[in-house]
């Protein structure tokens, strides 16, 4: 009786802990913040100097004693002091402080984490100041956010494409029927930028460049006819220079990550049993993350698979919002739930 009067009093905050990304949304409000996972530390005192978007800022243009970090990694944490210091900034941001009655707080994860991966989730939710933290896996949560019905007896399929995974799986009645999780993601889409260009060009370019490319005129669409001024370093000379990149070649630079995920999107469907294939078929694929924003993924995936693929409303931030939603139905959904208390070593 206790826990369900804390429970209606206490503020009810839902983390997209995403590699590129985190994302905070707090019930009744929405979206309360969206920012960067970037952390900036001046290595000389040990001390955080600036978190978030401010810190993504830095990325390429530091001296050596500041370093900016990640602290998340192919979806899961891998800091978790550093993790922790960036949730508890964030929190702080979105007025979420340490209080008599302590926030319930739910991150999502991706497919497949490792126990001690989950643990080391639910215990950076708890040391931020969460009362009670709860995991709930993405693509249940994209699903959510999607607008899905997937407490019916029928198959949905959701490709969530995020910063350090994509997340594939089918869901009915609540649940994951079958999913995969591969290490493809915005960053390995960046980091393939980078490649093509100084194999092509001879030219060195940072991540937030390759990041600007892609946002651009990226794209898995060879036909698309887009263009972009870039700049670098030119690696026989020293000296800046810029080069024209064209969409057609950055669907070259991706061609191999986005068979990757068609293949893992076909691998998963054909593991799927009959009656929720049928489903599939009249209902098409849900494309949600970051990467859904990728010009012509849709298409590429229904190609690929021979089942239409949309991309659904605000892609980037449906996931919070499942999660969000999931968090004020906890009653209903404690199945699908990972949950860990202060106090506790579950």
């Amino acid at each position: 009786m206790f826990t369900k009067l804390l429970n209606k009093f206490s503020k009810k905050i839902a983390i997209d802990l995403g590699t590129a990304t985190v994302i905070i949304y707090e019930q009744n409000k929405g979206i309360v913040l969206q920012e960067p996972s970037f952390v900036a530390i001046n290595t000389n005192s040990n001390s955080v100097i600036a978190v978030g978007e401010e810190a993504r800022r830095m990325l390429g243009r530091t001296p050596d004693h500041i370093k900016v970090v990640r602290p998340l990694k192919d979806g899961v944490i891998a800091n978790f002091e550093v993790a922790e210091l960036m949730l508890k900034s964030f929190l702080k941001k979105v007025g979420v402080k340490s209080r008599f009655i302590k926030p319930l707080i739910m991150v999502c994860i991706p497919v497949g984490v490792t126990g001690v991966e989950s643990r080391a989730v639910l215990e950076a939710a708890l040391q931020v100041g969460a009362r009670q933290a709860f995991l709930i896996e993405e693509p249940i949560a994209a699903a959510i956010g999607s607008g899905l019905q997937i407490e019916k007896a029928e198959g949905n399929m959701i490709i969530d494409i995020g910063g350090g995974t994509t997340e594939i799986a089918v869901l009915s009645l609540g649940g994951i029927v079958t999913g995969e999780s591969i290490r493809v993601g915005g960053d390995k889409f960046n980091e393939a930028l980078v490649r093509f260009v100084r194999e092509h060009y001879n030219l060195v370019i940072g991540e937030s460049t390759a990041e600007e490319i892609k946002i651009n005129i990226g794209t898995a669409n060879p036909e698309l006819e887009l263009s972009y001024e870039v700049k670098g370093r030119d690696l026989m000379t020293g000296l800046p220079r810029h080069i024209e990149i064209t969409s057609a070649e950055t669907q070259k630079a991706f061609k191999e990550l986005l068979d990757n995920i068609a293949h893992a999107a076909r691998r998963v469907l054909e593991k799927t049993p009959p009656e929720l294939s049928g489903d599939i078929v009249e209902k098409g694929i849900i494309l949600t993350g970051g990467g859904a924003l990728l010009k012509g993924i849709d298409k590429f995936i229904s190609a690929n698979t021979e089942v239409s693929a949309f991309v659904t409303d605000d892609p980037l931030i449906c996931v919070a919002e499942g999660t969000g939603h999931a968090l004020s139905e906890l009653d209903n959904i404690s199945n699908v739930l990972s949950t860990g208390e202060k106090g506790s070593s579950s």
